[in-house]
């Protein structure tokens, strides 16, 4: 498997990402992870829609809170035509319950902790801590990658509103 070394720092320290380096314009690679009902869950359920898809090492740390808290109020605003998920480490039970304890029901939560799928397959998954880096992609309708946002230091939030305004750009 692919290492690409020193793309994303925590609290400055370089980590190693594993997996596949993917590039606007790429079919976004298909990956297997559960939902909070354990039940498998691939990037091609989500076919036939803008799918923003948020990876996050863990919705139990402030920054992940803030981010998924945040999605989950974006996407109350973009309709039907677009999903967004959050995909994490985590186990499915925690997903769950973190998401009752913080109100979130638009964003769907899902786990790669069993293979570590869409790690692998999106090149975000961190080698020391077998979490998932931050970033985030923006795949069309047809399951084309169309925006991607690794953020330098896991520590630090996305641009929700690159990321937002590449989504509405593809309804």
């Amino acid at each position: 498997m692919k290492e690409t070394l020193n793309s994303v720092t925590l609290h400055g320290n370089p980590l190693t990402l594993v997996g596949s380096t993917l590039k606007i314009g790429d079919k976004a690679p298909d990956f297997e992870v559960m939902d909070n009902e354990l039940k498998p869950k691939t990037l091609a359920d989500f076919s036939g829609k803008v799918v923003i898809v948020s990876s996050v090492p863990s919705l139990d740390t402030p920054v992940c809170d803030m981010e998924t808290r945040r999605f989950n109020t974006e996407a109350s605003r973009l309709g039907d035509g677009i999903r967004i998920l959050t995909i994490s480490m985590d186990l499915p039970f925690a997903q769950k319950r973190w998401c009752g304890a913080a109100g979130v029901d638009q964003v769907v939560t899902l786990s790669d902790h069993r293979q570590a799928s869409f790690g692998q397959a999106f090149g975000v998954l961190i080698k020391e801590l077998r979490l998932l880096a931050r970033a985030v992609f923006v795949v069309d309708a047809d399951l084309v990658i169309r925006h991607i946002q690794l953020v330098r230091e896991v520590a630090e939030e996305p641009d929700y509103d690159a990321v937002i305004a590449a989504a509405k750009h593809l309804v």
